[in-house]
């Protein structure tokens, strides 16, 4: 079943081989096997690339449906055989918050529910002093050029696009074209002027070869900015799934204009070594991962 689910995603047996530590031959064979059981090819070879055919693309996406299932149910036997107890503190920013924390803090409290768990919403720079001294157990944030950082581990999550959103009533909710200068002298709710994202925004904006907006609005609330932007025009920022959701809503209209998959990534980090003291962070990592899967599916693009 891996092997099948795997050449659905990788297409190279020598991927597939890397990916569950197993020979290339030892994956040639499985899928002769699995040809051998069913009775008719499940793949297809195109020089060194491999495709499935259309019962392989469906195997595929049963083998995929049975190891969740399996995943899963290792996960819940994991999680009630470990009496997980304590706390987690953790800092997010708030692009990620929504996306992220709902199911991970869910899937958390279902198996470990005398386990505590604190959320501060903030920004990068705001944050990561936080998480040095001791005070939060873990930082959530979308990164713009991510570099290590002693003494912290970091893990990438997923990756999510930006998209620039107005409300629908502002006239540039109407265009079915528009350039970034186009947009630059509307009012604008951007993250505050110290953050790794306001300066990534600046950025963007430079490589468009323009001035940042000068009529700005910082503001970290999500609650208000869509509200600002339905009662006058301005524009802002929203991950993708997040503007999907709020435009399905008629509260949004997602603007066309490429963000060039600035502050896409979003990574999780710890101190070194937390993980062996503090039990209830290991295990929110591990819900963490579980919920992460679970957005990757999102077709985002």
């Amino acid at each position: 079943m891996r092997v099948i689910a795997a050449l659905a995603d990788l297409k190279l047996v020598a991927r597939v081989s890397e990916m569950l530590n197993v020979s290339q031959p030892a994956v040639s064979k499985q899928i002769a096997e699995l040809e051998r059981i069913v009775g008719v090819p499940v793949i297809t070879r195109d020089r060194n690339r491999l495709y499935l055919t259309d019962i392989g693309a469906r195997l595929a996406e049963h083998a995929k449906k049975v190891l969740n299932q399996l995943d899963r149910a290792a996960f819940d036997v994991d999680a009630m055989a470990s009496g997980v107890s304590g706390s987690v503190s953790l800092g997010v920013v708030s692009s990620v918050a929504p996306i992220l924390l709902p199911s991970t803090i869910a899937l958390f409290k279902k198996n470990t529910p005398y386990a505590a768990v604190s959320v501060t919403q903030g920004h990068f720079v705001g944050l990561y002093p936080e998480l040095e001294s001791g005070a939060l157990d873990l930082l959530i944030a979308r990164i713009w050029q991510p570099q290590e950082m002693p003494g912290i581990v970091q893990k990438k999550l997923y990756s999510e696009p930006l998209v620039v959103v107005v409300g629908r009533k502002n006239p540039l909710a109407r265009r079915n074209e528009l350039a970034w200068s186009d947009v630059v002298k509307f009012p604008w709710i951007l993250p505050p002027a110290n953050s790794v994202a306001r300066r990534a925004v600046d950025s963007l904006f430079a490589e468009n070869s323009l001035t940042p907006p000068c009529n700005t609005i910082a503001s970290l609330s999500l609650t208000l900015n869509l509200e600002m932007m339905n009662v006058m025009p301005a524009v802002g920022l929203l991950p993708q799934s997040l503007a999907q959701v709020y435009a399905s809503r008629g509260e949004i209209v997602s603007l066309p204009l490429d963000t060039h998959g600035f502050l896409s990534e979003t990574r999780c980090f710890w101190r070194e070594r937390q993980t062996t003291t503090n039990s209830a962070l290991s295990f929110f990592l591990k819900c963490l991962e579980q919920a992460t899967e679970e957005i990757k599916t999102i077709p985002f693009g």
